[in-house]
């Protein structure tokens, strides 16, 4: 098991805000930048789009503590089971920190080749969310 964390996001927002936004898929597809996916599909609780050189991916939540906690995990046929929790926490008015961690259930030889990019994945969705006007 190998565990994933992003740094820690400083969004000029409301938890509230944020996590009305983070917890519905539908407004994911801000976060990717446009040339890493393609055939996004969505709902509030799940989403599917391709990877190029990884193939279909699909997301559900499974869990949501109001203002505080988004829980994902994979949906569909990819053969690597994975969670990711987005936290969310106020420390003053319109002033909020976001971090992403990703649990990835692999073996460590594959933990080392895939934890670079599975880094820089939670970082580039942090910068992203830090960019979005809530």
């Amino acid at each position: 098991m190998s565990k994933i964390e992003s740094r820690i996001g400083i969004i000029k927002e409301s938890e509230q805000k944020i996590y009305s936004f983070l917890s519905d898929f539908n407004n994911f597809r801000n976060l990717i930048p446009e040339d890493r996916v393609k055939n996004w599909e969505s709902t509030s609780d799940n989403c599917k789009f391709d990877v190029e050189g990884i193939g279909a991916v699909g997301l559900k939540i499974i869990e949501k503590e109001p203002n505080k906690l988004i829980k994902i995990t994979g949906d569909g046929d990819k053969p690597v089971p994975f969670t990711v929790w987005i936290q969310i926490k106020e420390v003053a008015d319109k002033d909020s920190r976001v971090k992403i961690t990703a649990e990835v259930q692999i073996n460590p030889l594959m933990a080392s080749m895939l934890k670079g990019p599975l880094k820089t994945f939670v970082d580039t969705l942090i910068s992203q969310a830090e960019n979005i006007k809530f």
